[in-house]
């Protein structure tokens, strides 16, 4: 009886110094896919994982007006400033401005939604923007974009100043409407396709049109309407017509797949 009961002492602690070791052992992540790091966690925006950075406006313009040398120009600084960020380039994706161009020497129009790839786009942060041009564009259902001055942020990560900042920065080039294409109509809403940094002819009646450029509010905020891609035009296409309305000849740039 004395020999039964040191048997079953000797099974019960070995199978105690089981759970011991295994509850000191790290645990796996999950089938499927690694444990989120730290601070990450899942809330890249609307309930899906965080995602590479995609989107960004600039922190920072050419300095020259609406000048960029044209979209290539534009899509070009796009890209540098990524790399000033860092914000590497997500893999098979290109860097493009948000813009859209009227047709010109033998080209055809451009519109902006066309020319930014599918989506979904995240801030320098995780946090997502848009999950596709639809949603970008509100075309299925209004404000299905995250464009605000919390999540518009700049390569760095940070806020761009709106209203109530000093200077006011919130007006961002487009050359588009509201459903990011080129604006209808004989006025220049491009600033000859972003080749311009000229001011509004002088001695011009008032309200003749003239050369300038069609702008967004990343805040949502001011200018009788809250697109973020088309609430006004500037007063022309100079570096101190962009500022005088409260911008700095700032660009959206998107990672296009």
């Amino acid at each position: 009886m004395r020999r039964m009961q040191h048997v079953i002492a000797a099974i019960a602690f070995a199978a105690l110094g089981t759970l011991v070791a295994f509850a000191q052992a790290p645990q796996q992540p999950p089938a499927g896919g690694a444990a989120p790091a730290a601070g990450q966690g899942r809330g890249g925006g609307r309930g899906g994982p965080a995602g590479p950075a995609s989107f960004f406006i600039t922190s920072v313009g050419k300095g020259d007006g609406a000048n960029y040398g044209g979209i290539a120009g534009a899509d070009a600084y796009c890209a540098q400033m990524a790399t000033a960020g860092p914000i590497p380039t997500p893999p098979g994706r290109t860097w493009r401005a948000y813009l859209s161009a009227t047709a010109a020497n033998g080209q055809p129009a451009v519109n902006a939604r066309d020319r930014i790839g599918a989506g979904p786009w995240y801030n320098a942060r995780g946090a997502l923007i848009a999950n596709n041009v639809a949603d970008l564009h509100g075309d299925v259902q209004r404000d299905r974009n995250s464009i605000n001055k919390t999540t518009a942020l700049n390569e760095k990560g940070l806020p761009v100043n709106g209203v109530g900042d000093t200077p006011n920065q919130h007006d961002i080039i487009t050359g588009s409407d509201s459903h990011g294409r080129v604006v209808a109509g004989a006025a220049d809403t491009t600033c000859s396709n972003y080749t311009s940094n000229a001011e509004p002819a002088a001695g011009a009646a008032p309200g003749t049109p003239g050369p300038s450029v069609m702008l967004g509010h990343h805040d949502r905020t001011g200018g009788g309407n809250t697109s973020w891609n088309s609430t006004h035009a500037s007063r022309g296409c100079s570096q101190p017509n962009l500022v005088a309305t409260g911008g700095a000849g700032l660009l959206y740039c998107f990672a296009a797949n």
